[in-house]
């Protein structure tokens, strides 16, 4: 199975992509990831990529797409994955449909997971994020055992310098600007499976489920 996560910042993708892989034994490609493991490897997409990080420019569409498209070739991409952060634009999702039609595969659902602005806003400014494994908590609403440190491993938890709400504030419009189309675009094709984000963690994993499982 084939499936594309779509949300603004703070709607959850990263939890829920965690519990959706573990049901359809699917690996969870996030394009940050994509782009660090090509890099480490040293592929020539990765050597390009590399580039244009290290002098802190925006990595063009081209080499985005076929970091995406090496990763999507890999063994463990055989059964089906989990795209979250890719496509961003229309042009990407695009290049994605094309990238696929070659491999004699489609997206088969985009869950999009929708929360309110005033919400994300709530989400965002009160995240915490682990220093050593990336785990992510809510001072509210997924709070650690202990304040301050990991669950999982006991790494510091820290607040991103971006969590402010006037940045966060920026990033949402901002989302909200390109994506749109990319919603509509997903609409048209059938594939938009619509899941309020709003409710309680468990009950959002349930529904996504369903819907991937074609019981919704």
């Amino acid at each position: 199975m084939n499936i594309l996560f779509m949300g603004p910042p703070g709607a959850g993708k990263g939890t829920q992509a965690e519990r959706i892989v573990d049901q359809f034994s699917v690996p969870h490609i996030s394009t940050g990831d994509a782009f660090r493991l090509a890099m480490k490897q040293g592929t020539p997409m990765g050597l390009k990529a590399k580039e244009f990080v290290d002098q802190g420019l925006l990595v063009p569409d081209e080499i985005t797409n076929g970091i995406v498209r090496d990763r999507l070739l890999q063994d463990d991409c055989s059964n089906g994955f989990l795209l979250d952060g890719f496509p961003r634009t229309l042009q990407q999702a695009e290049a994605l449909d094309s990238m696929l039609a070659d491999m004699g595969r489609t997206i088969d659902h985009v869950v999009n997971l929708k929360v309110d602005r005033g919400l994300l806003l709530a989400r965002l400014t009160g995240r915490r994020i682990c220093k050593s494994c990336g785990s992510t908590y809510h001072v509210m609403f997924n709070p650690p055992k202990q304040e301050g440190v990991c669950d999982k491993c006991e790494g510091e938890l820290y607040q991103r310098s971006d969590d402010t709400e006037e940045k966060v504030g920026t990033r949402l419009d901002e989302y909200i600007s390109k994506t749109a189309p990319l919603l509509a675009y997903y609409d048209g094709k059938s594939q938009l499976r619509e899941v309020d984000g709003e409710q309680d963690i468990d009950v959002v994993t349930a529904e996504i489920v369903s819907v991937l499982r074609g019981s919704r």
